[in-house]
């Protein structure tokens, strides 16, 4: 396998050779004109004093130009400016704010510590800047969280989540409580791109969606994109979440932690070499299931996970990070049902600066989601799987103070394991079998450009080219007409054609390839300090599909990618934005209106098999999708009461039209809800700081209910009631809403004493709403009559946690 990579990769870097060749050209010339005019650069990092890592989303503003930049993700800044003297201010939320005076007659280095503002109450602020920044910038529909919002805010059995956060954001939710993913702006959960230090990860619940896989201690940046996404992203077209984790504390050695009812985490770091090189190593794991053996419960359910991160600074223009996660749940049933699955990623990254208006990033990934089943009872184990190898290497120019580009490129290969099958004891009579393994590499080149045109004008523009190659495989199956979905216009039923012929084929083979030119663009225009108005368009290609017909995606859904029968999504969005600061700043509102357009959604006929199929093509139809709505939301910034309230109404629709005129499609043809489609979603979230001692939070959220099927009707058959089913998610289940409660206690802590701690108190579901996780129907055995039965997750949930540093 390593040597076919190799050689691919030449043949690949071959076939691109006079593009990427003509792109840097074209990036270079277009620098280099700009060069030509006399002014002067200030460059540097931005670090946090007390432990000397870098600070995202700095603000330096040069209040004489009124103009400014904010540090990159690895907090490096770059601005352009004239001959002269300058005060330069340097502010982040959290952070006290620091000033320096400059004499810029030389290209000049300036590297800045923040400390520590306690005062400053960021963690209840959802984004990294509510400044003019934010109304100037014309990136819209993003927000970011920090480590703190994410703990403050209540979620159930007192375990901090990062994606349970992000679910109180405009354009967010879930299928429901314990349920997997999120999905965004109507989109499904497969959609989105989730990165951990730039991997891909593929499954980001643990214990079928209680949890997510992220330690909050670990966590340094969380940022979503749910539209207007720069051109460096691809692969997904929903939305793209980035989240980094700490570089660890090169300054002292620190611990921290917390104790939960349910699980405990502890995290380390500190310098390797004193102000040149750190570790961070953090575990998580939880341990109710060691307690259900006194209650003589045999079953058992259990995660873990491990962070870890090493940095070095070589010199001031080159660093290298070394990171890795591995998490594992496992799940088991009087130990005859056992199923184990997670996620492993490691990433090198080299950061260099080629002079101070050039600053590179080089990353290695490797990316693996695992899943084993063992069913004892039956006699056999199943393992599946997908990996990826991506190398990236990106360039950030920063030309002058109103214009940088960005640039680079990147390459994924991607190796499926559908399944296989092995007997876990000679008598099961099992026979081995491997699934067909498949293959594929996506390849893409990207320029993304910000620029001022004019006080009052900034766009953001560029364009991603993406080239995906779907392999050969031990064998491809033959259909007649190239057709492996038939359709019974007698029946009206969609059926699995048989193939006519099965070929071998080498995995040096192209079965299909696709290439897509995804164009972006963001507007913003400034009416005053306070005042803006945005619009962006944003198109992306999809070539990955995770197979799921349920609602909320399982560990055992299977991942494919596009091929001779499945294409790649792709998107359109629009979106159009008003961004308003009120009361100097002390609340802002932001407004957006969008609409998304997907081509090839794949669909599933009826009574679709996707579990071990080999041949996933005979039960999938390309469809369509769109989904439109209006997000508000308004944030309170100052004082001891701060919060945020969001609104969402919005539609999320598919369809699968009959491919010819002898056919009626799926749902005859018409726009259905998807299963994730909440027209109305209210998020309150609020934090009341009243002394030193105490804080106390509370959300509140309501959504509609999702789209369900319910029986129209019933026929007997032997003796046997079956129901029957009209069109696709007509129905809807009730209403969810909740609110949720916590106080957090802080002792004062003692003079000459390191560790520090606090006291979490919290109530899930306060008022114990019995929300519908499921509603099925069954015949009461008493009275023989068919009846309804609500199956709800959680109550009412009481919980504590201790967490501590020293």
């Amino acid at each position: 396998m390593r040597a076919f990579f190799i050689s691919y990769n030449q043949l690949l870097l071959k076939e691109n050779k006079s593009i990427l060749k003509n792109f840097f050209i074209l990036c270079f010339l277009f620098s280099s004109a700009l060069f030509a005019q006399e002014k002067f650069t200030l460059s540097g990092t931005v670090l946090e004093e007390a432990t000397g890592e870098t600070l995202i989303g700095v603000n330096i503003i040069i209040p004489e130009l009124k103009t400014g930049t904010i540090t990159n993700e690895y907090g490096f800044y770059s601005i352009t400016l004239p001959e002269g003297s300058y005060l330069v201010q340097f502010s982040s939320l959290g952070f006290v704010n620091q000033q320096k005076s400059i004499s810029l007659t030389q290209n000049t280095t300036l590297t800045i510590s923040l400390k520590n503002d306690t005062e400053q109450l960021d963690e209840v602020v959802i984004t990294a800047d509510v400044e003019r920044a934010n109304i100037k910038a014309p990136q819209m529909s993003v927000n970011t969280l920090t480590a703190g919002t994410i703990k403050s805010i209540p979620v159930v059995l007192g375990e901090a989540d990062v994606i349970k956060s992000l679910l109180l954001l405009p354009g967010v939710t879930n299928a429901g409580e314990g349920s997997s993913g999120f999905n965004v702006r109507g989109g499904a959960v497969d959609q989105n791109l989730i990165l951990l230090d730039e991997a891909t990860i593929f499954n980001s619940s643990h214990l079928f969606g209680f949890f997510s896989v992220f330690n909050p201690d670990a966590i340094k940046d969380v940022k979503l994109f749910k539209g207007s996404i720069p051109s460096r992203y691809g692969g997904r077209v929903s939305s793209v979440l980035e989240i980094f984790q700490k570089e660890g504390n090169s300054k002292e050695l620190k611990f921290n932690g917390g104790i939960g009812v349910v699980a405990s985490r502890l995290l380390a770091e500190g310098p390797i070499a004193k102000n040149k090189s750190a570790f961070l190593v953090g575990g998580r794991a939880s341990y109710a299931h060691l307690f259900l053996p006194l209650f003589d419960i045999k079953n058992s359910a259990y995660f873990y996970d491990l962070n870890t991160k090493l940095n070095y600074r070589i010199n001031e223009n080159n660093n290298i990070f070394l990171s890795g996660y591995f998490g594992r749940d496992l799940f088991s049933i009087n130990d005859s049902f056992v199923n184990v699955y997670g996620n492993a990623l490691v990433n090198f990254r080299w950061n260099h600066i080629f002079s101070d208006k050039l600053f590179s990033n080089l990353s290695l990934i490797y990316s693996d989601y695992y899943y084993g089943l063992e069913l004892d009872f039956v006699g056999f184990e199943w393992n599946s799987g997908i990996q990826n190898f991506n190398l990236k290497y990106d360039l950030k120019h920063y030309l002058t103070d109103k214009l940088q580009v960005n640039y680079g490129i990147n390459n994924i290969y991607y190796s499926f394991n559908p399944g296989k099958i092995k007997p876990n004891n000679p008598d099961s009579g099992i026979v081995e079998e491997q699934l067909i393994k498949k293959y594929g590499n996506e390849f893409a080149i990207y320029i993304d450009i910000e620029q001022d045109i004019t006080p009052n004008l900034n766009v953001e523009y560029g364009a991603r080219l993406s080239h995906f190659i779907r392999f050969g495989q031990k064998e491809i199956n033959v259909y007649e007409d190239n057709n492996p979905v038939l359709f019974d216009p007698f029946t009206l039923v969609y059926s699995e054609a048989e193939p006519v012929e099965t070929i071998p084929s080498s995995r040096s083979d192209r079965l299909k390839s696709y290439t897509n030119f995804e164009p972006r663009i963001s507007v913003a225009y400034v009416i005053n300090e306070d005042l803006s108005i945005k619009a962006s368009y944003t198109r992306l290609s999809q070539y990955l599909h995770l197979l799921s017909n349920t609602s909320s995606p399982t560990p055992l859904d299977v991942w494919t990618p596009s091929g001779p029968y499945v294409k790649p999504q792709l998107l359109d969005q629009y979106a159009f934005g008003v961004f308003k600061n009120l009361k100097n700043r002390a609340y802002t509102l932001e407004a957006e209106v969008y609409y998304k357009d997907i081509q090839n959604r794949i669909d599933y006929i009826d009574g679709a098999n996707l579990i071990a199929n080999n041949a996933i093509e005979q039960v999938i139809l390309n469809g369509e999708a769109r989904a439109y709505g209006t997000e508000l939301l308004l944030r309170k910034n100052t004082g001891k009461m701060q919060g945020w309230i969001s609104y969402t109404w919005s539609k999320s629709q598919q369809r699968t039209p009959p491919r010819n005129e002898n056919e009626i499609g799926i749902n005859n043809g018409e726009w259905y809800n998807t299963p994730y489609d909440r027209p109305h979603d209210i998020s309150i979230f609020a934090n009341y700081s009243w002394n030193k001692k105490w804080t106390f939070n509370s959300n509140f959220v309501f959504q509609t209910g999702r789209p369900t099927n319910y029986p129209i009707g019933q026929f007997v058959f032997q003796d046997v009631v079956v129901p029957y089913y009209g069109f696709r998610n007509v129905e809807r289940l009730p209403a969810y809403h909740r609110i949720d409660v916590s106080a957090i206690y802080t002792p004062i802590q003692k003079e000459n004493k390191n560790w520090s701690s606090e006291w979490v108190f919290s109530i899930y579901n306060l008022y114990n709403r019995k929300n519908a996780a499921s509603i099925n129907f069954k015949q009461n055995e008493d009275t023989g009559v068919n009846e309804a039965v609500r199956t709800s997750i959680f109550g009412i949930v009481p919980s504590v946690t201790y967490n501590f540093k020293f």
